[in-house]
């Protein structure tokens, strides 16, 4: 791997791959007990908000990392940015189309890049503001404006994936991307952030490195102890139990795993959950925390020796080709018939990625969809394909 590349962020950027991976392909719920898997309590929520952050930290150190806006306009960072979000949403698009049951965050990727344009210049004192207020008032706006896009919006959400018929309902399409669907960006852009407020530290430094594990550590634990103090000693549980939503879902169960596809509407007391999934403040600091700790773990890891997690690295350093190729072999294994053992399908995949990953670093190589994401970026930032090293 370049010794200028962090690695221990493409490590990270691993590690949400595979996690999410493996939601993708094992059950979160035991099919016996009911009770939830180790896979759905580990990975549930925290590693698509890992590959968030991480992106946030990517956008960061696209635009000059602890100085913002370095050596480019902010124009020429944003026509980058916004080029490398063109081609990650055709990629989205065209992965919707595919006949299986995974929420394929690429669309919605796009849209928080597109999203997070007007912060890509500003200090990291008011970029760390921003995300603060972001991750406390989101989910108090999306709280009061879902009710009555549901009221107004037929249908409020696209009921799938996004494809390019989609567009012909562009209130439902608003409606799903921002606030309703299985990624609602609103609140989601909390992650991306965050992410570039971490990108805007030295990241090569010891401390920040021990500060993001400890942080972040000290983040994730506080937003559960808050929580379960607000829902349990508080008696905001009994109020949950009395909505519609309440009444209608084991939600006591869900609140562990996942809460896509509950209605959380009728008691403020929803914005006390920190459930994987639920978008409020609380679990959004709670997977922020998760996610600085791993950025953290893999930075120190790799502190001394850059290679020491190459297997996650190497796969981290081109997630968009081989999340693309998970979502495209899903779609193959979801329609086989009778259904294939989880662990048959999760550790091909996993080491086929690893191997694929390390022989294209060994080739010095970025991964194709990543090279023709760059080449968009670089053509749109700079007016020329040709790598402009700095």
């Amino acid at each position: 791997m370049s010794r200028t590349r962090l690695t221990g962020i493409d490590a990270a950027r691993g590690v949400a791959l595979l996690g999410m991976m493996s939601t993708h392909i094992f059950p979160l719920y035991d099919p016996e007990t009911g009770s939830p898997t180790f896979v759905a309590l580990v990975f549930s929520g925290r590693a698509s908000a890992l590959f968030a952050v991480v992106a946030g930290i990517g956008i960061a150190l696209l635009t000059g990392g602890q100085n913002p806006g370095a050596g480019r306009s902010p124009g020429q960072n944003r026509r980058g940015i916004a080029a490398r979000a063109l081609v990650i949403a055709l990629i989205g698009l065209l992965l919707g189309g595919l006949d299986t049951s995974i929420a394929i965050i690429l669309f919605h990727y796009a849209v928080l890049f597109l999203m997070v344009l007007p912060f890509i210049s500003m200090p990291l004192g008011r970029l760390a503001a921003w995300a603060g207020a972001w991750i406390c008032l989101s989910p108090v706006l999306a709280y009061l404006v879902r009710p009555w896009l549901n009221e107004n919006v037929s249908p409020p959400e696209v009921g799938g994936n996004i494809t390019w018929e989609h567009f012909l309902e562009p209130a439902t399409l608003f409606a799903d991307v921002f606030f309703t669907g299985v990624y609602p960006t609103v609140q989601w852009l909390s992650y991306l952030l965050v992410g570039m407020v971490i990108g805007r530290l030295n990241l090569g430094a010891l401390g920040v490195q021990a500060g993001l594990v400890i942080g972040g550590i000290f983040a994730a634990v506080a937003a559960k102890f808050v929580s379960a103090y607000l829902l349990v000693d508080a008696g905001g549980f009994a109020e949950l139990l009395g909505t519609e939503s309440g009444q209608r879902w084991p939600i006591g169960r869900m609140m562990e795993v996942n809460l896509t596809g509950v209605d959380q509407s009728g008691s403020w007391w929803w914005l006390a959950v920190s459930a994987p999934h639920s978008g409020t403040t609380l679990d959004l600091l709670h997977t922020c925390g998760t996610a600085a700790a791993v950025v953290g773990v893999c930075l120190l890891l790799t502190r001394a020796r850059p290679n020491l997690l190459l297997p996650l690295s190497a796969a981290g350093a081109m997630t968009l080709t081989l999340y693309s190729m998970h979502i495209w072999v899903m779609a193959l294994v979801d329609a086989q018939e009778p259904a294939l053992e989880p662990v048959w399908v999760f550790w091909p995949q996993a080491a086929a990625a690893v191997l694929i990953g390390i022989a294209f670093a060994k080739l010095g190589s970025r991964g194709p969809l990543e090279t023709v994401a760059s080449g968009a970026s670089r053509l749109a930032r700079d007016g020329t394909l040709a790598e402009n090293r700095r």
